[in-house]
């Protein structure tokens, strides 16, 4: 049985200009100073830096009266004088009065250093090792993940060592290599296994009653400390609940992850660098955009020259002709570029502006509970612009406040009713679920099912399963493993 079905679309199409605008809306300062440069460097026709103080523009007044004599050119009618005219000829700066004051840095903060592995091999150089040592050493720190383990168990790393490496040796001389390499800083790097990697920490500490019962605990007693059987723990070894005490905060010094905490990674670390800054002055809310995306452009004089020879030019050739198409051409770019980046400029300010009004009780005193429950159609509907304006805003651009730096989507937040009916930020019920967290009573932390009851009576009436959800996404462990003695 044949069906006919007749379907409407309807389907905007973007043009390229609108397609590059949003892409330079979504860039934050960083990136956008590297396209700004790329630009530049692409277009002659456009000029960064102030325009000469005389306005060339006076030069072209009255050249032509009559133009009715002059050949046009057949390729595409150019107005020429669009070109020379007020609007484009003068230092155009981008500015207005709401980009910071500050004099920021301008070179491109990134940190680099030596690789976490190198690190490790400039250490090695110091030790005497022979040549079939050196070259097992050296694998071995090869195998080192970024969080400074060894994951690889020993017979594996010798099948590799005799495919790879030609290197034929036994899982003993590997064991004692590996020792060495256990003995290289940060404390705890080339461990096997979380257990090791603590108890390689506690033998480079001073010797007491602490340490010798917190390694007894890892060797002896590992699970029984990781699920927090205190208990267990006290009637094992025999020791007191303040011996225990002690020894288990030996351990909590040590770090888990020691190739982590050295800053020199196999990456380039970029540094977050403000797009907004938001300040407090005589109790109002003062917005600035990050001055770096204000830059100074201008149209080059050197192109409206050509435009104006090729004016008073009686003959114009084929050549000259192709030269002004190109001129045309490289012209309106530069245009373009000096528009699209006002737009993007006024684009950012309007769209931070609404968000810092719409948080304005937030931004005033700092307190996440005053956070409002704010979506992406919450902005766009307040500042007439399209829902996906707003998001290439808010995912990837950071405001500086006087509570810290972050990314801007961190202050939206679905909303949900409390018992009296009245809109409340997810964000606001995490921030009361965190406090109650912190109050509890460690010996006896409380559960989920505990942690709704408490939310229902301060009037936020959420499932167990959300709390889970909420407790999970701010990072804390159920109520066992907060479990302290």
């Amino acid at each position: 049985m044949l069906k006919q079905h007749l379907q409407f679309k309807l389907s905007q199409k973007l043009s390229p200009q609108q397609i590059q605008l949003m892409k330079l809306i979504q860039l934050p300062t960083q990136a956008f100073e590297q396209r700004l440069k790329q630009e530049l460097e692409e277009n002659p026709a456009l000029e960064s830096g102030k325009e000469d103080s005389e306005n060339i523009n006076d030069e072209f007044e009255d050249i032509y009266d009559n133009e009715s004599d002059s050949e046009t050119i057949t390729a595409e009618d150019i107005n020429i004088d669009d070109y020379l005219s007020d609007d484009e000829i003068p230092d155009y700066r981008t500015q207005a009065n709401n980009y910071s004051a500050d004099d920021e840095e301008k070179s491109v903060p990134y940190a680099s250093g030596t690789t976490f592995n190198q690190y490790l091999i400039n250490q090695l150089n110091t030790v005497y090792l022979n040549d079939e040592e050196w070259a097992i050493a050296e694998f071995l720190v090869g195998s080192i993940d970024e969080s400074g383990y060894i994951r690889r168990p020993i017979t594996d790393i010798l099948d590799d060592l005799a495919f790879t490496q030609n290197v034929y040796t036994d899982e003993k001389t590997i064991q004692r290599v590996l020792a060495i390499v256990q003995e290289l800083d940060p404390p705890g790097v080339g461990a096997r296994s979380l257990e090791e990697c603590l108890i390689i920490q506690l033998k480079r500490k001073e010797v007491s009653p602490s340490i010798e019962l917190a390694i007894a605990i890892l060797t002896k007693s590992f699970d029984h400390f990781t699920k927090k059987h205190y208990n267990k723990l006290i009637q094992k070894h025999n020791v007191t609940e303040d011996e225990l005490k002690d020894a288990i905060s030996e351990i909590e010094k040590l770090n888990p992850k020691p190739g982590g905490s050295y800053s020199g990674n196999n990456r380039i670390v970029e540094h977050v660098v403000p797009d907004f800054f938001i300040r407090i002055v005589e109790g109002e809310l003062e917005l600035n955009l990050n001055s770096r995306n204000a830059p100074e452009l201008h149209v080059s004089k050197e192109y409206n020259n050509m435009l104006k020879g090729y004016k008073e030019s009686k003959d114009k050739s084929k050549s000259q002709k192709d030269t002004v198409l190109f001129i045309k051409q490289k012209l309106d770019a530069a245009k373009w570029f000096i528009d699209a980046i006002r737009q993007r400029q006024q684009t950012l300010f309007i769209t931070m502006n609404a968000i810092m009004q719409y948080q304005k009780e937030y931004f005033l005193t700092g307190d996440e509970r005053n956070l409002r429950p704010m979506i992406l159609k919450d902005i766009a509907d307040e500042i007439d612009m399209d829902v996906s304006t707003v998001s290439r805003v808010a995912n990837s651009k950071y405001v500086d406040t006087p509570y810290g730096t972050k990314l801007i989507k961190e202050y939206f937040s679905e909303s949900m009713k409390n018992e009296q009916g009245e809109d409340v930020s997810t964000k606001e019920i995490k921030k009361i679920l965190e406090t109650v967290i912190i109050e509890e009573a460690k010996k006896k932390p409380l559960t989920d099912d505990k942690l709704a009851s408490i939310l229902k009576d301060k009037g936020y009436p959420i499932a167990r399963r959300t709390v889970a959800k909420y407790r999970e996404q701010l990072g804390i462990p159920v109520a066992r493993l907060r479990k302290q003695i």
